[in-house]
């Protein structure tokens, strides 16, 4: 609780300070330079007797017919129950502008009730992307992230060793058909939507070359007129673009993790003339039924008298405290701190004002 408190402080107290320059490239998107996803179903073997029981997966015997079936062995009507093999899924991204040859990383994720992929070696598998076409075939060993120890009596595991990665374990067969240098305009996509932060993207770009080449659209997109750089390339253009330093307008905004108790609150929030009272109320109650027995020659029957014990305790509060009108960050931190609320309360009070419509800041609960 002290460390998330500490957290919560030093992440407040930051609130008198300006936001720092920050360059374009961490701002934005460009638009069409992007990854794609791929994903693929396959077979790993070599399994330590953790792999998949056949009987509850019967997919991964399919998968492993056809694929010996492809490499000229016979299985039809052979009933075979291995335990060093199981079906998994291939998941990975294309990069932008991956070539052929190109390696990726792949990872490889159990669908069936193994064990453990710990040592196992993925078979050739095409990924595909939405399209349905093959971009990507994975093969290799994987690494696993946990491990597993099982005895008569229980079983520890530490990780999760049904899921791993292949490091390079992907080639690209098959490139995206996008040409960059054929562009004639360019969008660039904020990924925190602002108009001001737009303009002034705009801004420093036409101030960087001197001219006209970039116009905001909206909140969320500047457009680039590649010819109007008078630039080499698209990638030249976009090469000196993206280090060009902006300072971001950002929104006011109150963050709150419920389970750690940690806040954080941008230095633009404010709050509004408020009173504030907090304190804490405990209800116990407390079961004591008493067994009445009658003496030993008395002809009478036990009987259970139920017996209830309840208390209310409040323990002392804040008081009642008042904010200002437009009190800053750090001068309500620094009066909460002063009361020795703790952050669990401190979340507490903070959506209560925002409840009471004084806390001027978009509140986002985690």
């Amino acid at each position: 609780m002290q460390l998330a408190l500490c957290l919560a402080i030093l992440f407040l107290s930051a609130g008198d300070t300006h936001a720092s320059p920050v360059r374009i490239k961490d701002l934005v998107d460009f638009d069409g330079v992007r990854g794609n996803d791929l994903v693929g179903y396959g077979l790993v073997v070599g399994l330590d007797g953790s792999g998949d029981g056949l009987r509850n997966a019967p997919f991964t015997e399919d998968i492993m017919t056809n694929i010996l079936e492809r490499l000229g062995v016979n299985v039809t009507g052979e009933e075979f129950r291995p335990k060093n093999v199981a079906a998994v899924l291939i998941t990975a991204a294309l990069p932008p502008f991956a070539r052929a040859g190109g390696q990726i990383d792949v990872t490889v994720s159990a669908i069936g009730d193994a064990k453990s992929l710990l040592g196992g070696t993925l078979i050739m598998t095409p990924l595909n992307a939405a399209d349905g076409e093959i971009y990507v075939v994975a093969q290799g060993t994987i690494i696993a992230g946990g491990a597993t120890a099982a005895g008569d009596g229980g079983k520890v595991t530490q990780g999760v060793p049904t899921s791993g990665t292949i490091p390079s374990g992907g080639r690209v067969e098959r490139e995206i058909d996008f040409q960059l240098s054929k562009l004639q305009d360019l969008r660039l996509a904020l990924r925190e939507a602002d108009f001001t932060t737009a303009g002034r993207i705009e801004q420093a770009i036409n101030r960087n070359f001197g001219r006209n080449v970039a116009i905001m659209l909206d909140s969320g997109t500047v457009v680039l007129d590649i010819p109007a750089t008078k630039m080499r390339s698209v990638a030249h253009a976009l090469g000196r673009i993206e280090n060009i330093e902006v300072e971001p307008e950002r929104k006011a905004r109150v963050v709150v993790d419920q389970r750690s108790g940690t806040i954080v609150m941008g230095e633009d929030v404010r709050i509004s003339r408020v009173a504030v009272s907090q304190g804490n109320l405990t209800l116990r109650i407390q079961e004591e039924p008493l067994v009445i027995q009658p003496n030993p020659f008395a002809q009478g029957q036990t009987v259970v008298v139920p017996r209830t014990r309840a208390a209310i305790e409040e323990e002392p509060g804040i008081g009642l405290a008042e904010i200002p009108s437009g009190a800053s960050l750090s001068q309500v931190i620094a009066g909460l701190n002063a009361l020795g609320v703790s952050p669990r309360d401190m979340i507490d009070i903070l959506k209560s004002i925002k409840a009471a419509g004084a806390l001027h800041a978009e509140f986002l609960v985690r």
